[in-house]
């Protein structure tokens, strides 16, 4: 097949890309990051987004017969919006449609709501539906975390706990994940690309851990003693912007927080990946969080190429 993957130089489009290519698709790519370092060489053709010109944008897609969506933005900043990303990805659906795309993988997040307060739940719900009324063959796929060597989440959460003597959770910290593993969730997204049939897929990992689980199973796979403290989540917020302020990061928003508390990234369904996270972490518990891994700094400088933790 010739497929088109939405930011194939990035984190889970670099694993989706590296997938097709050894099962010997042809794969272009489109991104906003013209200037970094192509890990594919001549392998992966690339196009910039052409958001604002549709019609450059369908021209790349002229000879794709599939798309795979993996376009987002995790919190709104003066550079960027999940109101933009909801208009721009209501475009490039349009302009596959138009050049003739046949199928649409699309990845979405676990329990997305139109209604919902929190934006980022909100903004994948009304892509969902934009998507399911576009007349094309599309599978969405929602994940909860993921987790690999280019992780933010878990790698952070690592870096914290190296640092300080207790960790503080949100509230009680007994809300759910079930992280899934980057690959897996790639390998799944090139199965779906070959398929025909419009479905949903809940793309969940095989454990479901509370957030004080996780944060105690880290804990313990590095070798760490240390408190983990419930403490009110608006201070919560403020300590996780000092850090932001000391990184100059956005570590987590009011919206993500509140996502987290009402159970947002757990579904009552079966796992699709197979990569268990706390084993993951007992094999890279040498490396993992041994340095910080900046959301903004990768969406602001697009010419470094995704550190590896």
């Amino acid at each position: 097949m010739h497929v088109s993957v939405t930011g194939a130089f990035g984190y889970s489009g670099r694993y989706i890309a590296k997938r097709l290519l050894a099962e010997g698709h042809q794969v272009m790519t489109l991104t906003n990051s013209l200037r970094r370092t192509n890990p594919f060489g001549s392998r992966v053709q690339t196009f910039p987004f052409n958001f604002d010109r549709p019609d450059l944008l369908a021209q790349s897609l002229s000879s794709v017969e599939v798309l795979i969506n993996t376009y987002w933005v995790r919190f709104d900043h003066k550079l960027f919006t999940h109101g933009q990303a909801v208009a721009n990805t209501r475009v490039l659906f349009g302009a596959a449609k138009k050049a003739g795309v046949r199928r649409i993988v699309h990845v979405s997040i676990t329990n997305p709501d139109a209604e919902s307060d929190p934006p980022y739940f909100r903004g994948k719900a009304k892509l969902e539906q934009s998507l399911q009324a576009s007349g094309l063959s599309y599978c969405i796929l929602r994940p909860t975390v993921l987790f690999g060597k280019e992780d933010l989440l878990i790698n952070n959460i690592a870096w914290a706990l190296r640092r300080f003597p207790v960790y503080a959770v949100f509230s009680d910290g007994n809300y759910r994940l079930q992280p899934i593993y980057v690959d897996d969730l790639a390998a799944a997204t090139v199965t779906e690309a070959g398929q025909f049939a419009d479905r949903i897929v809940q793309a969940i990992g095989p454990e479901t851990f509370t957030y004080r689980e996780l944060v105690k199973m880290i804990a313990d796979k590095l070798g760490l003693r240390r408190a983990v403290v419930g403490v009110p989540p608006t201070l919560g917020y403020w300590a996780c912007r000092l850090v932001g302020a000391i990184k100059h990061d956005v570590v987590i928003t009011r919206e993500e927080i509140r996502g987290l508390m009402e159970n947002r990234l757990h579904v009552a369904a079966l796992p699709l990946g197979t990569t268990r996270l706390s084993e993951w972490v007992e094999k890279h518990k040498d490396t993992l969080g041994l340095g910080y891994t900046s959301e903004l700094l990768r969406r602001v400088d697009r010419t470094a190429s995704y550190r590896s933790n």
